[in-house]
């Protein structure tokens, strides 16, 4: 199994992989190039999040700067908009569905580590490295996600959501619903 094939089956895997490297510095030479192209060359906008993300639907719209790991293993849904400033760290799948609203300073993590310390840190001669997993992300349709929410691996946010701003969502959220705060708890139907 490739590092890569370990990343996406939620294994521990080496991220300084050559093959997750190149995949890196793809990603890094299309955000430089998206994040600095003048924002009324929309074909070309277009264009470099065609060639970066694994799916993005029609009338998707990325505000910049806009920063993720790969770009490979996101998918965003038609009519999806996204606010400055987001990370998205897609070490695994990230699905986020159609008519979203993503605000400002959004982070959606699919990477995690082992909490003690001695079990994270993997020491060697010439470095360290650290043991990394990732579980995949998924957002619903007709989700808005407020500003400065961070999203943690393995999470799932169903259909008709918002999520308020500043929360730290740390397990998955039902239809339909209001919820926010840290940790991110349901505070109604809606």
């Amino acid at each position: 199994m490739t590092e890569k094939e370990k990343m996406l089956n939620g294994d521990f895997y080496n991220s300084r992989d050559p093959e997750l490297i190149e995949m890196y510095h793809n990603a890094r030479k299309l955000l430089k190039a998206y994040n600095n192209l003048d924002s009324k060359l929309l074909d070309e906008r277009n264009t470099i999040l065609d060639t970066l993300f694994e799916f993005k639907g029609a009338n998707v719209w990325i505000e910049t700067p806009f920063f993720c790991d790969y770009g490979a293993n996101i998918s965003i849904g038609k009519n999806t908009f996204v606010n400055t400033n987001c990370m998205f760290l897609d070490n695994n799948k990230i699905s986020i569905g159609k008519n979203g609203l993503i605000a400002p300073y959004v982070q959606i993590y699919t990477a995690t580590h082992p909490l003690k310390a001695s079990d994270r840190i993997i020491e060697t001669e010439d470095n360290s490295r650290y043991l990394t997993s990732t579980k995949p992300v998924t957002i619903g349709d007709n989700v808005w996600i407020g500003g400065n929410s961070v999203i943690f691996p393995g999470v799932t946010i169903g259909n008709n959501v918002t999520i308020g701003a500043g929360s730290v969502v740390t397990k998955d959220i039902p239809d339909n619903v209001l919820a926010f705060g840290n940790p991110c708890k349901v505070v109604k139907q809606l």
